[in-house]
């Protein structure tokens, strides 16, 4: 049999925090582990790779509702897996690249801003500041 692990344990091994530990345990996205007879926490190697997809999982901003339906069927070892990763990564890809496109007007139209403050001579207006308007809109 192999070395059990304690959730602290778990915790430095994965760089989890063992509060986001029982936090994934208690809503389903990691099984509830096996407990020793003083009732503490026992994980295995496959607990150890788990968490660690599931750390990566969530560094790539998938919900954990996509998670869970992800762990779920790796135990089960249902097939269609691949497939529904794939999918999944083709999702989050598409709303990173929303974002990154929404982040550059971001930028454009704060760089407008920023040479207009630095460009306009200072003076009041009448019908109050327009420093902040962007051109076209």
């Amino acid at each position: 049999m192999t070395h059990a692990l304690t959730i602290g344990q778990l915790a430095k091994a994965t760089g989890v925090a063992s509060k986001t530990i029982r936090y994934y345990e208690q809503i389903g996205v990691l099984p509830p582990p096996n407990r020793s007879a003083a009732r503490y926490r026992q994980y295995d190697q496959s607990g150890v790779q788990r968490l660690r997809f599931i750390r990566r999982a969530r560094s790539l901003r998938v919900p954990l509702r996509e998670i869970k339906t992800l762990v779920t069927a790796l135990e089960g070892g249902r097939p269609g897996l691949r497939p529904r990763l794939l999918a999944l990564v083709r999702q989050q890809l598409s709303a990173v690249q929303h974002q990154s496109d929404e982040l550059q007007l971001l930028q454009r139209q704060l760089e407008q801003v920023l040479r207009r403050l630095l460009t306009s001579p200072r003076r009041s207006h009448k019908d109050g500041c327009r420093c902040l308007e962007v051109e076209g809109g």
